[in-house]
């Protein structure tokens, strides 16, 4: 019995790498990680019951989100002795916007997290969100093919753009969407460039993450066994080594390319899990 309680625990590690592997992959780049992670669920379930995972998808974003403030430290510190006082008020500027981004997804998820989970969080919804989310990413590019963005620098974006885009943000809740795709395609929409798009969506990820972490910390009640925190300890520490390479990638990719790749991706995702999933439940 105690091997096969070790094994299923040694299990249960392995699985939640490849959680991290996969969060720390998607999260940045415009697919779903909580799409994908919906799906990996069902063909890697985690030995620790469902509102542990329910948890556990949302927290292992922490992970993620700390590679953010790493590799953009200086950027976001207002109280860096290397900036001259100028640069740090464009600092504090960055942090307001952010802050105003953020205000849709907070009012919503505050009022509706419990509604969202029992009601959205179905494979068929993911299915449809990449599909519908990849077509409008070859939309707006194709749209905005050859025109020079409005929107170059953190410092032209205006109020009433952030507010749009915190309503993209806000969007994202619905699983499948991917926080950074709708944040991305609301910006694009509005002449905002994609190296801005994409920056201005890691940090909008800061407060909305670990606000949405806190909540799902606050209903699963602290009360964790021994292996339940090991599993989130390496589910987070892997997400946050893969995300360095995905931000890092992504800012590369796109100083030379479109989005449209991510947008064929996620539609050939959506079928590949409407017709994966939809033959299951026929045949169940």
């Amino acid at each position: 019995m105690y091997f096969i309680k070790g094994g299923k625990e040694m299990l249960d590690i392995l699985k939640a790498i490849i959680f991290g592997i996969v969060e720390g992959i998607t999260e940045w780049l415009p697919i779903s990680s909580t799409g994908h992670l919906i799906i990996l669920e069902e063909l890697l379930k985690l030995n620790q019951g469902d509102a542990f995972f329910e948890m556990f998808q949302v927290v292992i974003q922490l992970g993620a989100i700390l590679a953010v403030v790493v590799i953009y430290f200086h950027k976001l510190n207002p109280f860096s002795p290397k900036k001259t006082q100028k640069q740090k008020m464009m600092t504090w500027q960055i942090w307001i916007k952010v802050i105003i981004g953020c205000l849709p997804a907070a009012v919503v998820g505050l009022l509706f997290d419990d509604w969202i989970d029992k009601t959205l969080y179905h494979w068929y919804v993911v299915a449809l969100m990449l599909i519908v989310y990849g077509i409008l990413f070859i939309i707006v590019e194709n749209y905005q093919k050859g025109k020079t963005p409005q929107v170059t620098k953190f410092s032209q974006l205006t109020i009433p753009m952030i507010l749009i885009i915190g309503v993209f943000q806000m969007l994202a809740m619905i699983p499948g969407t991917s926080r950074s795709g709708a944040t991305i395609v609301g910006a694009l929409m509005i002449g905002v460039s994609r190296s801005v798009a994409a920056e201005y969506t890691f940090f909008l990820a800061i407060p909305v993450m670990f606000g949405a972490s806190l909540l799902k910390l606050i209903k699963f009640g602290f009360s964790f066994t021994a292996m339940q925190v090991a599993v989130l300890l390496v589910g987070m520490v892997v997400s946050f080594a893969v995300s360095i390479v995905a931000i890092k990638f992504l800012m590369s990719y796109i100083r030379k390319n479109d989005f449209k790749v991510f947008g064929y991706y996620r539609i050939v995702l959506g079928v590949i899990v409407f017709l994966f999933f939809g033959i299951q439940a026929l045949l169940a």
